[in-house]
């Protein structure tokens, strides 16, 4: 059995393949004490071996775990995972916690050109999180929230600290906060285009990480890229492609 672990900001992910079968996938929030949390997210299975991806992959190496451990890129682990789970797609994008990745592909999932956003929170699952906060609701509830907007305000900080004073703002002048939501979206899905066509904007996008859950994000990104629905892909599990991929490179 072959563990491949994706450690962020945010979350940790264990995928465990088995004759190069998924056979466990699993998460829980990363903490303050990630290295507690990764043996109990492999307190009951014993691997071969395991491959880690994400800000904390060096953490796993030093976790002292019974198997050899290696790293990987999250690069070349989101890209081999993404191409795992829809081959016909030529550009990957990624938005988690801390960072986004647009990643362009060739037809045999090599990576061509990446681009990274990772120096701030600015269109980041983070960001989603902040703003979700000053409305008082669950980030996971916030994509159909702003769904409900429908006139978005332009929002023109990307800065959470800035966006969050422009969006009091407009509230104060009486702006429906559900418009505000659906500005705040817009404004990442921006940016989140902008940095597609600087590795070229194919189409088809495999779509991953945990914001690719969000609702209205996948609404606005179709919407921009002019995609239809076999042009914008989102994995069953998309926080999962990270994990998966780096177990496809143990």
């Amino acid at each position: 059995m072959i563990a491949g672990i994706d450690i962020g900001s945010r979350s940790m992910e264990l995928v465990l393949l088995d004759d190069g079968n998924i056979v466990s996938q699993r998460t829980l929030p990363t903490t303050f004490d990630p290295v507690a949390q990764l043996r109990k997210l492999l307190a009951d299975v014993a691997p071969e071996r395991c491959m880690a991806t994400g800000y904390g992959r060096e953490l796993v190496r030093e976790a002292g775990l019974p198997c050899p451990v290696d790293t990987v890129t999250e690069i070349k682990a989101h890209a081999t995972g993404a191409h795992a789970l829809h081959p016909e797609a030529v550009t990957v994008l990624d938005i988690g916690g801390q960072d986004t990745k647009a990643i362009s592909l060739s037809k045999a999932g090599k990576v061509l050109k990446f681009e990274m956003n990772d120096r701030c929170a600015a269109g980041t699952g983070k960001f989603l999180e902040y703003t979700a906060a000053v409305f008082q609701i669950p980030v996971e509830e916030f994509g159909e929230y702003a769904l409900m907007g429908e006139n978005a305000p332009v929002i023109n900080s990307m800065c959470t600290v800035f966006a969050e004073t422009e969006a009091t703002s407009l509230m104060a002048r009486g702006t429906r906060p559900e418009d505000i939501a659906l500005g705040l979206h817009m404004s990442i899905a921006r940016r989140t285009v902008n940095m597609l066509r600087r590795v070229g904007g194919k189409l088809p996008v495999a779509f991953v990480g945990g914001v690719a859950r969000n609702p209205c994000m996948t609404s606005l990104l179709r919407q921009l890229l002019k995609a239809d629905g076999p042009d914008l892909l989102t994995p069953e599990a998309p926080e999962m492609t990270g994990a998966l991929g780096a177990a496809m490179l143990a």
